[in-house]
């Protein structure tokens, strides 16, 4: 009798606790279909809960009943939440966070950067969602990873996320974290599937190899630790992710087992057999278009910030890439000016990469959209766009584009029979847009609901506004010299008084006047923050700003900030 009970118990708790989940029908809208590339007009979508439970015909004289929520989507396009195929947490995306390629400690210690990581990954991955990306995979990095993975999966204001633990490498990259290592350095095949069976318990989206080739070394010297490695996790029922950057470790990687390249090839143009081979053995393909080409920015100071970065990403690890002007060249190891004289942009291995992803996408073969998040240049979330963008320069249509952050992305991590398209039992990650992506990118950032595991969060409530925020959000933009992303945290009649507590300015138009004329002709302007006093609204920064002269202007300002803006600059000397 009791089995009984506890049988109908269970029952009816299911019952209840299904008929309580919100049912959405959003009528009349056009899905964008990635999968096949083409619209489907007058459709409508029901969702209930985190699921899509019907796509079908739109019929306007269906009765719907009361506890029904209805969007009227007619005028607007449905396409499924975008999945940026290569993150890292553990990077914050600013000047210190690899140490292992510019260490500079002395200045900035590693371990700060780790602990500004974890204070701000909620924002990072509301930025994430504001970017329209639903889905990120981090393809390597501490332990830690499996309990972010969890917690993101459990907080509807974050993107789901695939992930690995640390990466099985051929090399030991000095000074990461020892004690919960990103990367770690294997020495036999045994070690190699050690790390794997280690790995399985936490339940890894996929393993991740680092195959490394140093100047003295071949590939073919360390083959059989990555081929343990591909076997113990193909054992495991792994899918395998591989970093080989060169036409031969990537070759190689293939010819053995690899299942993902999670970068694109940048030392050779692919021939025609190696094309081939992606196709048969049906190869995922993460281009990672413009990670390589931000490190270069980063230490030449030759900037590419997009206002979207400007605008989206967060300003704090943004406004560190221009720490190198004011940092001595003694403590840097080099001189940005003497590098910047040296380094072009793009490098020929960024045009081989552009070449290469249009050679992949004509062969047929799975691309997938990816950024390398994280790493020093390359902004969480808003960093995505330029991705896009970039795969549009090699010669993608925008439906190829979409497809390769949507659909593709689904079946490379083997994750298609939930994610990618928009069909009756996958899971409810939608962008809500204005207008039809295929016919311009700018458009998948155009939209005011993203729907996150059903729950429809409204884009402008994901990106913080707080004082601080705002002042350090127009300090990067004085630094990159951006007129629009400048002004966008002032109220339209802000007023600006000079030293005596005069005005000298009022009205965002007159700003507009004033400073973009001075982004114009000053060409070494660079503003550093000394230090930084808030106090509710207002925010007092101490700053020292060089271009003017041959010595740097010390000044304070004062911001007060009133519903979201800043209405009011006051200057001290």
């Amino acid at each position: 009798m009791r089995n009984y009970f506890l049988f109908f118990a269970a029952f009816f708790s299911f019952f209840f606790a299904t008929a309580q989940q919100q049912t959405t029908r959003i009528t009349n809208v056009t899905v964008v279909n990635t999968k096949e590339g083409k619209l489907q007009p007058s459709q409508t979508v029901v969702l209930q809960g985190e699921q899509i439970v019907q796509v079908s015909k739109y019929n306007a004289k269906l009765k719907v009943p009361d506890t029904v929520q209805v969007i009227d989507g007619t005028g607007k396009f449905l396409m499924p939440g975008m999945v940026d195929g290569h993150i890292h947490f553990c990077q914050s995306g600013g000047l210190y966070t690899r140490p292992d390629a510019l260490n500079l400690g002395k200045i900035y210690a590693y371990e700060k950067d780790q602990q500004w990581i974890k204070d701000n990954h909620k924002d990072l991955m509301r930025r994430y969602l504001a970017c329209g990306i639903t889905t990120v995979a981090d393809v390597g990095g501490p332990f830690s990873n499996y309990e972010i993975r969890n917690q993101n999966n459990n907080n509807p204001l974050a993107p789901n996320s695939w992930v690995t633990g640390p990466l099985i490498s051929t090399y030991e990259p000095p000074n990461l974290d020892k004690k919960d290592p990103p990367i770690i350095k294997v020495t036999n095949e045994e070690q190699a599937r050690e790390l794997v069976r280690k790995q399985v318990p936490y339940k890894p989206d996929f393993i991740k190899i680092w195959y490394i080739v140093l100047p003295n070394q071949t590939a073919a010297s360390s083959l059989s630790i990555v081929k343990a490695a591909i076997d113990e996790s193909h054992k495991n029922g792994l899918k395998v992710c591989v970093h080989a950057t060169e036409y031969e470790t990537a070759k190689l990687a293939v010819e053995n087992g690899a299942d993902i390249l999670v970068h694109s090839v940048d030392d050779k143009i692919l021939d025609a057999g190696f094309l081939q081979m992606l196709k048969q053995k049906n190869i995922t393909y993460i281009p990672t278009a413009i990670v390589a080409a931000k490190y270069s920015e980063v230490f030449s100071q030759q900037h590419r910030i997009t206002t979207h970065d400007l605008l989206t990403a967060n300003p704090f690890m943004l406004n560190t890439l221009f720490d190198l002007q004011h940092i001595p060249s003694k403590d840097i190891g080099f001189n940005y000016k003497a590098m910047a004289r040296q380094t072009k942009i793009p490098s020929a291995s960024d045009t081989i990469i552009l070449k290469n992803i249009k050679l992949v996408t004509d062969a047929g073969i799975n691309i997938v959209a990816g950024t390398d998040a994280g790493n020093i240049g390359t902004q969480h979330a808003s960093s995505f766009y330029t991705e896009l963008l970039a795969m549009k320069e090699a010669g993608m249509t925008n439906a190829q584009i979409l497809r390769s952050c949507t659909y593709n992305a689904a079946v490379g991590f083997g994750k298609e029979a939930t994610q990618g398209t928009i069909a009756n039992g996958k899971l409810a990650n939608l962008l809500l847009l204005n207008k039809n992506p295929f016919d311009s990118l700018q458009y998948v950032n155009e939209f005011e609901f993203v729907i996150n595991r059903g729950k429809w969060i409204k884009r402008d409530t994901l990106l913080s506004v707080t004082p601080e925020l705002l002042a350090e959000q127009q300090l990067v933009a004085y630094n990159a010299r951006n007129i629009d992303a400048f002004l966008a945290p002032y109220a339209d009649s802000v007023e600006l008084y000079d030293y005596n507590g005069k005005l000298m300015s009022k009205g965002k138009e007159q700003m507009r006047k004033e400073y973009a004329q001075m982004f114009a002709q000053i060409s070494q302007l660079h503003c550093q923050l000394i230090n930084r006093i808030v106090q509710g609204n207002i925010v007092i920064d101490q700053e020292s700003v060089t271009g003017f002269g041959p010595r740097p202007l010390k000044a304070v300002a004062i911001y007060t900030v009133k519903d979201g803006k800043i209405v009011k600059v006051e200057f001290v000397q």
